[in-house]
């Protein structure tokens, strides 16, 4: 008899606890994460803190052995300069290289020449809190940092859908 009070109790106790943590989680959908990562000089930095309130902002997760991913942020760095003087857009490319291949990230970028923001999440604690499955993935956040705008693959041309999201973001 101990047992099966002991059971139901314990049974309602997990239900209420499910139901609790489902709804922490909803309120925090939309919320980015406040994860450490680095920059390129090694420096430790708040992802969170990396979107500016009030400019829209583009996450792209990508590495350096991701072909589309490059291609994507290629691609995407042929327009920056316009997108920036027109949309006041920012972008942030995470890579996420691991340990073995991170050390080639910044001289990748260097030779590409990119201006934007780079990060590294090396030990992928970024992309897991971002649910992130595969690069490239790219996150669209508006003026109020929620994210209103995710993209998994790249195929050329997907830019111009981005570009007509930053569009409608920018007129509000």
């Amino acid at each position: 008899m101990k047992n099966i009070i002991f059971l139901i109790f314990a049974f309602i106790s997990l239900n209420s606890y499910s139901i609790e943590i489902e709804d922490d989680t909803a309120n925090k959908t939309n919320s980015l994460p406040q994860i450490s990562v680095k920059d390129l000089d090694g420096k430790t930095v708040n992802f969170a803190q990396c979107v500016t309130p009030g400019q829209i902002t583009i996450v792209s997760f990508w590495a350096t052995w991701c072909k589309p991913c490059i291609q994507e942020l290629i691609n995407i760095d042929n327009l920056y300069d316009e997108w920036q003087k027109k949309y006041n857009v920012k972008l942030i490319a995470v890579s996420i290289d691991d340990s073995r291949t991170a050390p080639k990230v910044k001289p990748f970028v260097t030779s590409k020449n990119w201006t934007y923001d780079v990060l590294v999440d090396i030990n992928s604690d970024l992309k897991r809190a971002m649910n992130v499955t595969n690069p490239p993935t790219l996150f669209l956040i508006d003026k109020n940092g929620k994210i209103v705008f995710t993209h998994t693959g790249y195929i050329e041309g997907d830019e111009n859908e981005l570009e007509e999201k930053i569009v409608e973001l920018s007129k509000n």
